[in-house]
């Protein structure tokens, strides 16, 4: 999902988040967790869209697959980017 996610970081997913059209969310699509955009169209149709466009959009037929909605984001993981000498 980069560039607004680079590889490593850490996302926060609230579960009861507020979806909305433009959120980002973890979502179930054939039996497969995705982290994706959320966005719609005025049909009401639904689109899990990715940042990096070596993926596909995925259409989804309603909202029941969306499991929870980004509400943060943190740095990398502190195992990355400790080092001892």
């Amino acid at each position: 999902m980069e560039p607004e996610f680079e590889n490593g970081v850490i996302i926060v997913v609230d579960p009861e988040g507020v979806v909305e059209n433009g959120c980002y969310v973890v979502a179930v699509v054939n039996e497969e967790h995705t982290f994706r955009q959320l966005v719609w169209d005025e049909n009401k149709r639904y689109f899990l869209k990715p940042l990096n466009d070596a993926y596909e959009t995925v259409e989804i037929p309603n909202l029941q697959g969306v499991k929870g909605v980004v509400v943060q984001k943190a740095g990398r993981r502190r195992s990355e980017r400790k080092h001892y000498v």
